[in-house]
């Protein structure tokens, strides 16, 4: 070859081994072997060669494409083992810092209503989970909720193209319950999500979550649904904590009450409570003239956001891990 040409192998092969990846090898076979590349412009001055010297001028050329041709494959082959081998390990810096892997944490309200649930399960409420997608039965008619009433309408509640309705509270449990665990003495309880047309905000969202409490039997009073309440706010809250009933109005009790609580020097509304209507015990197939109960159902949404100090309920759905790591 001449010294051109040897001039040529030699550029080819400096830029093979400055190839550190296969897209770099890559472009260094088109610059020399492609239909554009340096090669085919040798192969262009045979044109105006004679047939010996095209002979010659053809062996110089097919050597020159082996020696290219051999010094890729060689170095193909290098790349593909290093990339196959795994990290360099001299590359990599042991005395940078790690990536700290977090440990995971319960949600707060999670946290909350497990803790609510255990302490009912220790004063003798079973927990069971009910469906999310009720008839408008449970959900309405039979807790002597009317047709008329405004939590009815479309506007107020989340209706599916069958008719049913995404429960609107966790009382939608109660003639459930009755039916399912037949005579009293029953003492029961649920907990999950609920729905409703509200408007975003701080202190509303479409979802939100509930806990639902009854108890039936022969001789249970307003006293002894004060008790429970006493004793599940002095687990939550402490042993010196105050209460307030307020009188209200549920289509499913009567007397019906709201229930505060003393909380950092201001009354907060917790629950709703009262004594169970004659008429939710008879859909739930109870004898309402030898049984009667109490019901009761709170917040947990407002629960949790009371005891970690959350002043907006979109940073409950909102999954910020900054947010979730406080607890």
């Amino acid at each position: 070859m001449s010294d051109n040409n040897d001039a040529l192998v030699e550029a080819a092969m400096e830029s093979i081994a400055a190839a550190q990846s296969l897209s770099e090898l890559d472009e260094v076979r088109v610059q020399y072997l492609g239909k554009k590349g340096k090669l085919k412009d040798l192969q262009a001055q045979l044109k105006s060669l004679s047939p010996e010297e095209k002979r010659e001028f053809g062996k110089t050329l097919n050597t020159i494409k082996q020696s290219i041709q051999t010094g890729l494959t060689e170095k193909k082959t290098q790349l593909e083992e290093k990339e196959n081998s795994g990290p360099d390990l001299e590359a990599i810096d042991v005395t940078l810092p790690g990536v700290r892997a977090l440990p995971g944490c319960r949600h707060p309200l999670m946290t909350t209503m497990d803790e609510v649930k255990s302490i009912l399960i220790g004063l003798g409420f079973r927990y069971d989970d009910y469906p999310e997608v009720e008839t408008e039965f449970f959900n309405f008619d039979a807790l002597n909720t009317p047709d008329w009433h405004p939590a009815r309408d479309m506007h107020d509640s989340f209706y599916t193209t069958k008719g049913n309705v995404l429960r609107t509270h966790t009382s939608a449990f109660q003639t459930r319950a009755m039916k399912n665990f037949g005579p009293p003495p029953l003492r029961a309880m649920t907990s999950g999500r609920c729905y409703r047309r509200d408007e975003i905000d701080a202190s509303h969202f479409p979802i939100f979550h509930q806990l639902d409490v009854i108890a039936i039997d022969e001789n249970i009073s307003f006293a002894d649904l004060k008790w429970v309440l006493y004793q599940l706010a002095s687990s939550l809250f402490g042993k010196d904590v105050q209460l307030r009933f307020r009188p209200s109005y549920f289509p499913f009790t009567t007397p019906s009450a709201e229930v505060d609580v003393m909380f950092n020097g201001k009354w907060l509304e917790i629950l709703g409570a009262g004594m169970i209507r004659p008429e939710v015990l008879e859909a739930g197939g109870v004898d309402s003239e030898k049984w009667q109960g109490f019901a009761f159902g709170l917040g947990l949404d407002r629960m949790a956001m009371i005891r970690h100090g959350i002043t907006d309920i979109r940073l409950m759905y909102e999954n910020e891990e900054a947010f979730l790591r406080q607890f």
